[in-house]
């Protein structure tokens, strides 16, 4: 059984958190803010212990009144409204609050306003794109040269200097040639510390990164140019977002699991990228636990298979990791944000909200707890699906949901 332990903290929760222990079953009413959730591989349930659910969001129109909820003592507001299917978000040296929207093939800026509250300035950056969803600004530092976007077949870079709020030249296209899957058509795209590596993810087919699925299911490095393409990681299902944790570089990705499985299995996770790693897809998951569908296939890889960092209650569909590095917050630097999506695959309804991955002397514990809930209207209805996370020039934390197309403020009182 998985092992789901509700902490009540009693300093930063806005409501009363559920009774400890709630079970893996659980679901969105069990969330508030500082509720705490661990996961133990060593307990996950067998396969198939419940039917495969087809359970889809339906998207309902904000209530009256309705606002996320956050820990005591932080407010919620309503940064922007109106977008086109709003998801990742970067914001740039100068503070500059860059948004791709990836269904209407365009990057969106915000310039805030001196408080940070409201938009100043609402700019199309750059149209015409190919679903655009990561980005990238290069080299890292103060002085920016480039904005890198991950299109769903590869990456292409723009001509960008601080406050551009227009795309000053063509955009150039470093590699077209990535294999997009289906529904799983994100392309994230980091750049290491030195700005010497360039990370990329590319999605699963159905296999792993080698042989005919060559270039899939794992995480790509090139040189900024987009030469040099070198596999760091294999058999990772859908790494949806990276991200680099600033106090040592390491490189981390959000990652939706597989179907199909039954409701509680297997979780979904954040996990370190390390270099050379295999990460079970197609034929394991979380470890050493053999996917039926595969029994049999691949014996040589049961010990190879590492296990992931963080494991996140099954069909939550983590998508953007953010490393907190914030001077609003000083509490949660060192942590790591995670937008919660929600999946289709779960009879009872769980993610759509954001949550805290805890971190003691920089090492991850295995625990995370929720921070932003509140976007979920009933077991069938959500207004909110939040998608990107990410830190604005005063530590604010801002939120993008792509059901309502609005992005929200987290801040002190």
């Amino acid at each position: 059984m998985l092992k789901f332990a509700s902490l009540a903290l009693a300093t930063l929760c806005s409501v009363a958190p559920p009774p400890t222990a709630f079970a893996a079953e659980g679901d969105w009413r069990g969330d508030a803010p500082g509720v705490r959730h661990h996961i133990d591989a060593a307990d996950l349930p067998a396969p198939f212990t419940t039917k495969s659910a087809f359970n889809q969001p339906r998207i309902v129109a904000r209530p009256e009144n309705a606002a996320p909820r956050a820990p005591a003592g932080l407010s919620v507001a309503l940064f922007a409204t109106g977008l086109k299917g709003p998801r990742l978000i970067r914001v740039a040296p100068n503070g500059d609050i860059f948004v791709a929207e990836s269904r209407a093939g365009r990057v969106r800026v915000f310039r805030p306003s001196e408080d940070g509250a409201k938009p100043d300035r609402d700019s199309l950056f750059i149209d015409g794109l190919s679903q655009p969803f990561g980005l990238a600004f290069y080299p890292p530092g103060p002085d920016p040269q480039f904005l890198y976007v991950g299109d769903t077949d590869g990456v292409v870079r723009i001509p960008y200097r601080n406050g551009d709020l227009k795309a000053r030249g063509v955009p150039e296209t470093l590699f077209s040639d990535l294999w997009s899957s289906g529904g799983h058509w994100t392309r994230d795209v980091v750049f290491s510390r030195d700005g010497k590596r360039m990370f990329v993810e590319a999605n699963h087919g159905l296999g792993a990164a080698w042989d005919r699925e060559e270039n899939r299911a794992d995480v790509l490095a090139f040189d900024p140019d987009g030469r040099n393409l070198q596999t760091v990681a294999t058999g990772i299902r859908n790494c949806v977002t990276l991200g680099v944790k600033p106090a040592d570089g390491s490189l981390w990705c959000a990652t939706n699991e597989r179907d199909g499985l039954g409701d509680n299995l297997p979780p979904d996770y954040v996990a370190e990228v390390r270099q050379g790693a295999f990460y079970g897809w197609p034929w394991y998951y979380i470890g050493r636990h053999e996917d039926p569908r595969h029994a049999g296939e691949r014996p040589d890889l049961a010990a190879n298979v590492t296990v992931q960092d963080f494991l996140i209650q099954p069909h939550s569909a983590p998508l953007q990791v953010s490393f907190y590095d914030g001077a609003m917050f000083p509490e949660f630097r060192g942590s790591a944000f995670v937008a919660l999506h929600g999946s289709w695959n779960r009879a009872m309804r769980t993610g759509s909200k954001i949550v805290r991955l805890i971190f003691e002397d920089g090492k991850p514990t295995g625990e995370y707890e929720d921070f932003v809930t509140g976007f979920i209207v009933a077991d069938t209805e959500v207004w909110g699906r939040p998608v990107g996370v990410a830190a604005d020039k005063q530590g604010a934390l801002l939120i993008s949901e792509d059901g309502n197309n609005t992005i929200w403020r987290v801040t002190r009182h």
